[in-house]
């Protein structure tokens, strides 16, 4: 039964690779076309949602090994991943609870969509979303695991961008997709310590060796582990970014932030409990993160005047009550809640239209009487304790200065000393020249002003181009056509364009990591 593990996330991802397909190449467009892409989602979530039961249900049996093993995915050196999947523990249950729920939402989705411009994209979206937490939950190593993580955190940046043509959809996306950036470098510097102490990237192995670690090691690797958790399940400081994802339609709303992904954090958790518990000081943390998101999840909530707000601020608190029981060692209790809290969930949020009208007049239970005199309290709620704010004053404020810095540092040191790149460029089109003398052209008057440069660079350019330009002239021009001219002069065009994106500071930072990458 091990070998259906391989199955559930490919059925979505060939899916979702077939919807691709379609739309890019205008297959699957129209109302027309809405049965066929439906159809397609609809088909490979069910039978991967069945699987998922069935290899759950071999998993209860004991008719599992435990892991089913493709082979050898990287090798280098002492590093090895194998291409691996888990089939025993959290993982298939939760593929299991995951696989009908995104069934379930798929198939209210084929009417809330219809004719909506982008339904097509919408499946698709969905679709491989549904792949990616199957592979995420299934994988087991942490680099197959952070591969589900970023497709999964990408079809959320997609979803809450769906109507892109509003500015708060996009700003919004934007600002989630950057956030979930800080709990991806966490997860990847737990990767790199994990093969660094145990040298190992399985989950298995890594669990195996956790007792034997010193406690400063566990608590690095669990530390890091910790804050990627924290990040994706949107714990305090991070939990702006919740607020910020209900630009996305209802649907993508209730499997995303209501029952699927947001619990992801948890479930990373959860699959490292070994780890955990052999570094007190990450169980403490756990406690902390956990107490403080959901004693904030619930004085939000007491200010919030929308359903969909209200619902996912108490998500807010039932996540940060889920990392709490972790911390204190109550790992059943937190897999339970886990579960049940993705079914009740999903739920209400797919019924939230629903409850609008059926509740339409029932006047707001009041707070109670104490909290109702702290008016400082509420300001703050409704200010969302400021969390944004201090975001934007420590973080992006100051970045936005450094990117300003170091183009003002770009235009006025980099360029000067580097020179303008156009006189090598025209060394290459002095073809052209030449062809303009010798049909009679009449060239410009600045002609005279041909491969001069300024600074270092430039004057090397300047006298670069001036010997080839003789070389061209005594040795390689005669019998050359208009043609090769013209080629020339676009060859130049092209290469002016591509020098000035290339120096560019964001370009050069990238180089130098790069730089840093490959010397490392």
């Amino acid at each position: 039964m091990d070998s259906l593990v391989i199955l559930i996330p490919l059925l979505p991802f060939g899916a979702a690779a077939i919807m691709g397909l379609g739309i890019l190449f205008g297959w699957l467009a129209g109302e027309d076309k809405e049965g066929v892409t439906s159809g397609i989602a609809l088909w490979a979530v069910t039978m991967s949602c069945l699987l998922a039961l069935t290899l759950c249900a071999a998993d209860m049996l004991g008719m599992n090994r435990g892991t089913f093993n493709l082979g050898t995915w990287l090798q280098s050196d002492t590093l090895r991943i194998s291409f691996n999947f888990s089939t025993h523990g959290i993982g298939p249950r939760l593929a299991a609870l995951f696989g009908t729920l995104q069934a379930i939402v798929l198939r209210f989705s084929v009417n809330y969509l219809h004719k909506e411009a982008g339904f097509h994209r919408f499946f698709f979206v969905l679709t491989l979303f549904t792949g990616a937490m199957h592979w995420l939950v299934l994988a087991g190593n942490a680099a197959a695991t952070f591969m589900g993580w970023e497709i999964a955190g990408l079809c959320s940046y997609l979803l809450i961008a769906y109507a892109h043509d509003r500015p708060a959809a996009a700003a919004n996306a934007t600002r989630v997709f950057v956030t979930s950036r800080v709990g991806d470098a966490a997860f990847v510097i737990g990767i790199g310590l994990s093969y660094a102490f145990a040298e190992s990237v399985d989950w298995t192995r890594l669990n195996a060796l956790a007792a034997q670690l010193p406690s400063g090691e566990a608590a690095g690797i669990a530390t890091c582990f910790a804050v990627a958790a924290f990040v994706k399940s949107a714990q305090v400081p991070f939990t702006p970014w919740l607020l910020r994802a209900l630009e996305g339609p209802t649907p993508s709303s209730a499997v995303f932030y209501g029952s699927v992904m947001v619990h992801a954090g948890i479930f990373l958790v959860c699959l490292l409990e070994p780890l955990f518990e052999a570094s007190p000081f990450a169980m403490g943390l756990l406690i902390v993160a956990g107490g403080v998101t959901a004693v904030h999840g619930y004085l939000l909530g007491l200010t919030q005047t929308d359903i969909k707000t209200s619902l996912v601020t108490a998500v807010s608190v039932q996540l940060g009550l889920m990392f709490f029981e972790c911390g204190l060692g109550l790992w059943r209790l937190a897999e339970w809640h886990l579960c049940a809290h993705a079914v009740v969930r999903a739920y209400q949020l797919l019924s939230a239209p629903s409850l609008l009208h059926n509740i339409h007049g029932t006047p707001v239970k009041p707070v109670g009487p104490v909290l109702a005199k702290k008016y400082w309290l509420y300001t703050a709620s409704l200010q969302r304790f400021w969390l944004d704010s201090l975001t934007d004053c420590l973080l992006v404020r100051p970045i936005g200065r450094l990117s300003h810095d170091l183009r003002y540092f770009d235009d006025s040191i980099i360029d000067p000393l580097l020179g303008s790149p156009a006189p090598a460029i025209n060394a290459i089109s002095s073809l052209a020249q030449y062809e303009e003398q010798k049909i009679g052209a009449r060239l410009d008057n600045d002609s005279e002003q041909f491969a001069q440069g300024s600074g270092l660079a430039g004057k090397l350019a300047e006298w670069t181009a001036a010997l080839i330009h003789g070389l061209e002239s005594r040795l390689m021009l005669r019998g050359y056509g208009k043609s090769v001219s013209d080629f020339g002069r676009r060859l130049g065009r092209s290469a002016n364009r591509f020098e000035a994106y290339i120096l560019r500071p964001r370009y050069l930072v990238l180089f130098v990591f790069v730089t840093l990458l490959v010397a490392f």
